[in-house]
């Protein structure tokens, strides 16, 4: 076994210093766009100092969680005795001791070196980002390490992170992007092909940017929006009428008009698919669905096969379908300060469930999502709440595993009932 000892948050110097002199590094990300991303980026700051690593991505990063979601990818998973841990995601405080093989079941990984089963102390550090993305801290440490950091990829982490281009620290890479041409501003809507008809129409459907009445349907949207598309006029009614549809239900909620921002007026990019926003989206997705290629497509960059994209665009798909139709079968309890959902539903998709719900129709700054019969549960809130701390106290005490921060989590909790104690104990925790 090896243990891990976590030393503060590490500022993107600090982490430069780390990935050029370390033997080899363990990059370990909470499973959601934006550190995927980061960590990406933290790899290619490795590559290009020769520095082996692997990728791992964990629901639970600093935590002792016994399996995570997703595929394995190749490489080692025993640690060395002179490795160096980098965690990303991780808030204040998550930090905990853990164990790196307590790590090794089921994650989504990719290594660039080799790895013995030995026992030791292994030193960690938590990216630091100041309450901003992780990207725009891995793209600062792959700058300060001389290298050529992806600034196509930081911008999508930031898309992912809830935030747009250009905001919350990723100013320079949107320059380097754009003094590159590697991106161009253009009316319409952040999906991942854009450029077509049907490209357009499934994305609106499948997006999990925003929720509108026909999203988790292609042929609703095809009625909506018409067939003709592709002209700069067209595209500028599509975004509209998305915009005016998310907000237009009686239970949308006020955060609706600003949260689907960032699927307006997209940056095309040349990267592996086309529009930021929609790389952000996809990423996101394969971080719980399908880590390995996740991890394939953002180290891929353009030079991405067309065999991977069209896998991390069918993933993608898949999982929007199922957050829509979950979100259009279930009806919210609404409680003092937490709005609940119980939906059936893939267990991945949950998280994802519950981010839309907070956004678009939840009126609690709490949204709380349950599959009763799989003991599976989401949370997401408006602003910091302690929702990992309280996930974490709640599993505990029915024998079950919690994890998260202050704003999401998640937790596998038996539950006998319909989930009404998991319910009452988590408004409690809070």
């Amino acid at each position: 076994m090896t243990d891990s000892v976590i030393a503060p948050d590490a500022t993107p110097d600090t982490i430069a210093g780390v990935v050029r002199d370390a033997p080899f590094v363990r990059l370990v990300a909470r499973d959601d766009g934006d550190s995927l991303a980061a960590a990406s980026l933290l790899a290619g700051a490795a590559r290009g100092v020769d520095t082996p690593f692997q990728i791992r991505i964990h629901p639970d990063p600093a935590g002792t969680i016994d399996d995570a979601t997703g595929d394995s990818g190749p490489g080692p998973s025993a640690g060395t005795d002179d490795e160096v841990h980098v965690l990303v995601g991780v808030e204040g405080i998550e930090t905990t001791t853990t164990s790196a093989n307590d790590r090794s079941a089921g994650d989504g990984s990719a290594d660039d070196g080799s790895a013995d089963d030995r026992s030791t102390a292994t030193e960690s550090y938590v990216l630091r980002s100041d309450g901003r993305p992780a990207s725009t801290a891995a793209f600062a440490v792959g700058t300060e390490l001389g290298g050529d950091p992806d600034p196509v990829l930081a911008l999508a982490g930031v898309v992912a992170a809830g935030s747009v281009p250009g905001t919350d620290g990723s100013g320079t890479a949107l320059d380097v992007a754009t003094q590159r041409g590697l991106v161009e501003r253009q009316p319409g809507l952040a999906v991942p092909s854009p450029e077509t008809d049907d490209g357009l129409a499934t994305g609106i459907a499948a997006s999990t940017l925003f929720h509108a009445p026909y999203s988790g349907a292609p042929d609703d949207v095809r009625a909506t929006i018409g067939a003709d598309v592709l002209a700069d006029a067209d595209r500028r009614r599509v975004a509209s009428t998305v915009a005016v549809d998310v907000v237009a239900p009686a239970a949308a909620t006020q955060r609706a008009s600003s949260a689907v921002e960032r699927a307006l007026r997209p940056y095309a990019t040349t990267g592996p698919v086309g529009t930021v926003g929609g790389y952000a989206d996809v990423l996101d997705v394969l971080a719980r669905e399908s880590p390995g290629t996740g991890i394939a497509l953002a180290l891929a960059g353009t030079g991405v096969n067309d065999d991977l994209r069209s896998a991390a665009i069918e993933t993608w798909q898949t999982h929007g379908t199922a957050v829509h139709a979950a979100i259009a079968e279930t009806t919210m309890a609404r409680y003092d300060g937490v709005s609940v959902a119980r939906v059936s539903a893939p267990a991945a998709t949950l998280p994802t469930v519950a981010r839309l719900l907070r956004e678009y129709r939840s009126p609690e700054p709490v949204t709380l999502v349950l599959d009763p019969d799989a003991g599976r549960v989401a949370a997401a809130a408006t602003d910091p709440t302690g929702i990992g701390t309280a996930l974490r106290r709640v599993a505990a005490e029915r024998d079950g595993t919690g994890w998260g921060g202050p704003t999401r989590g998640g937790a596998r909790v038996p539950m006998d009932d319909d989930g009404s104690a998991v319910i009452a104990a988590t408004r409690e925790a809070l």
